[in-house]
């Protein structure tokens, strides 16, 4: 599995949190807020594979570009930036070593603490 940093991702949660559209919720928020399976078909239908990979920093180029397995660590609701979200991935991404994104929702979460 190669994981990367999905680095528009990224930029579009900076772009974000910088306007305001964030929850500064905690980590244990993130488990009601994160989309469910229906609510993330009904955002690939309405808006695509491109917006929906906006809502995560990790990418893994070994899977197939339209499938849900090709994107990880979401951060967001579809709507804003979750800071719970953010928690939980960097938890995760380091607990699976991907150290750029565990270092990009490291500093994205000092970013939302600053505002």
């Amino acid at each position: 599995m190669a994981i990367r940093l999905n680095k528009p991702a990224l930029e579009q949660a900076r772009r974000m949190v910088r306007s305001g559209d964030v929850v500064r919720d905690e980590r244990d928020d993130w488990s009601e807020a994160a989309p469910s399976a229906a609510e993330e078909n009904r955002f690939i239908e309405q808006h695509g594979w491109t917006e929906y990979s906006h809502w995560h920093l990790g990418i893994d180029d070994d899977e197939s570009p339209e499938t849900k397995g090709r994107f990880s660590f979401p951060y967001g609701d579809f709507s804003k930036v979750r800071r719970g979200g953010v928690i939980s991935l960097e938890s995760r991404a380091g607990q699976y070593d991907h150290a750029e994104i565990e270092e990009a929702a490291k500093k994205l979460l000092e970013l939302i603490d600053e505002g």
